[in-house]
């Protein structure tokens, strides 16, 4: 197997400040973690700068050049009260985080890479057409999902979430299309408050909202038999995940109870899918995930499994 990493320094220049949860420590500690001998075998491939054209198959123009205005000279500024920041540097890692994904997808479906894992921030799944919270902007899933269908004329896209918050952003943006499948399981009674349980009348919503403390075994075994299989009959042609490592029972944000073997094992159900349905072919999008050490180590059994696969 070939697993391709997409990333670029320019993640790590998105200024959040010291105190934020959503640094550049925690993508830095990722990559020191994936750059051991272990994980040699990556092959890594710098980000390209997305195209305004893909975001806009997403977001409004307006919106996007909303963002473009509040960038400061300097320092950083407040882009909305729940504490999404935005700094000098900023323009250009959410611009190389969608294209990540792009590349990503581009790569899998060249065979240049059997899948792929985008080290990137900021994170994108609370993201919606025309405005955002929760520390994202664009929303790099969706975006990659545009793609598939417009320039890669896929039809069936699978995209399954299992950060410790609903990923709300990316199912307002892609609820209404059949040919997405949405599936997120997420800590409930948390930040945004979205995501009730229950199916779509469509079929293509799946959302599975868990208490706190929730164990591991819980977590993996209600992905499997409540949204998977459920994947599984929906037969996509491609599958891309918002992986939030913020699950991790140690993480600050999130107050679940999963440890590295448990995103291993996510990681593995979600390949026997893909394996079935569709060639193997997955991108996985690092959301959220805000202790660093939790993120690295998390992070890296969630990427083994993809070299493994």
């Amino acid at each position: 197997m070939t697993t391709n990493v997409y990333y670029h320094p320019a993640c790590l220049d998105h200024d959040t400040g010291p105190t934020h949860p959503e640094s550049a420590d925690r993508l830095s500690a990722l990559i020191d973690r994936l750059k051991e001998d272990e994980f040699g075998a990556l092959n890594w491939e710098l980000a390209p700068r997305a195209h305004i054209a893909q975001l806009l198959a997403v977001h409004d123009r307006r919106y996007l050049d909303g963002i473009k205005a509040k960038i400061p000279a300097l320092g950083r500024a407040d882009f909305e009260p729940s504490g999404t920041v935005i700094s000098a540097l900023s323009e250009e890692a959410i611009y190389r985080a969608s294209g990540a994904v792009v590349a990503a997808i581009d790569s899998v479906i060249a065979g240049k890479a059997d899948n792929a894992f985008c080290a990137v921030r900021p994170p994108g799944h609370h993201a919606k057409k025309g405005n955002t919270s929760g520390f994202c902007f664009v929303n790099n899933v969706a975006v990659g999902v545009r793609h598939l269908q417009n320039s890669r004329k896929m039809e069936r896209i699978g995209v399954i979430d299992f950060d410790v918050h609903h990923g709300n952003g990316t199912q307002e943006l892609l609820e209404k299309d059949p040919n997405v499948f949405f599936g997120s399981i997420h800590q409930g009674l948390i930040f945004p408050n979205t995501g009730k349980m229950g199916q779509s009348a469509s079929g293509n919503v799946v959302n599975i909202p868990v208490a706190r403390r929730y164990s591991g075994k819980d977590f993996t075994e209600s992905l499997k038999s409540r949204i998977l299989n459920l994947l599984r009959e929906f037969k996509p042609e491609f599958i891309l995940l918002s992986a939030g490592f913020d699950a991790h029972r140690a993480d600050p944000v999130g107050d679940l109870a999963l440890d590295n073997e448990d995103f291993a094992q996510i990681t593995r159900d979600i390949i026997s899918v893909a394996k079935q349905c569709c060639g193997g072919r997955i991108v996985s999008v690092l959301e959220g995930g805000y202790r660093p050490s939790a993120v690295a180590a998390a992070g890296a059994s969630h990427v083994r499994e993809l070299m493994n696969a």
